[in-house]
């Protein structure tokens, strides 16, 4: 049994298939407050990355992965969950924040802090 070698089938998909940029902002915008401004962040820094031209294939490749996951209809935990809801989202683009951060530029963070301070209708301090 311990010579035996499980054959795991893979099933290939293709991110691009299921990602938008219409489906990125409905939902980002129809759940903005619901979420909070940490989560928005997060997914605003890598939108803006992916648009990036000089982000690297690979690194658009792990953000489309969390974008794509963060617009799932069905997630480990419902998004309508009260408090716990976006906690696998936020899980999720966190590891691809850690894993693309050299491509998350100041003027990337800046966007996102703007789109940010527009939806939230609070000015969050520009970072010292």
């Amino acid at each position: 049994m311990a010579n035996e070698i499980q054959k795991i089938e893979v099933i290939e998909i293709n991110p691009t298939e299921q990602y938008s940029d219409a489906d990125f902002w409905r939902k980002l915008s129809r759940f903005a407050r619901k979420a909070g401004r940490e989560v928005v962040e997060k997914a605003l820094w890598l939108y803006y990355a992916l648009k990036r031209p000089e982000t690297p294939a690979w690194a658009k490749r792990t953000i489309v992965g969390a974008l794509v996951y963060f617009l799932l209809p069905f997630d480990v935990v419902a998004d309508l969950a009260p408090l716990v809801g976006f906690t696998d989202d936020l899980s999720v683009l966190l590891v691809a924040v850690s894993t693309v951060a050299a491509y998350i530029t100041p003027t990337v963070k800046e966007q996102a802090r703007l789109k940010a301070n527009e939806w939230f209708g609070e000015t969050e301090p520009h970072p010292a």
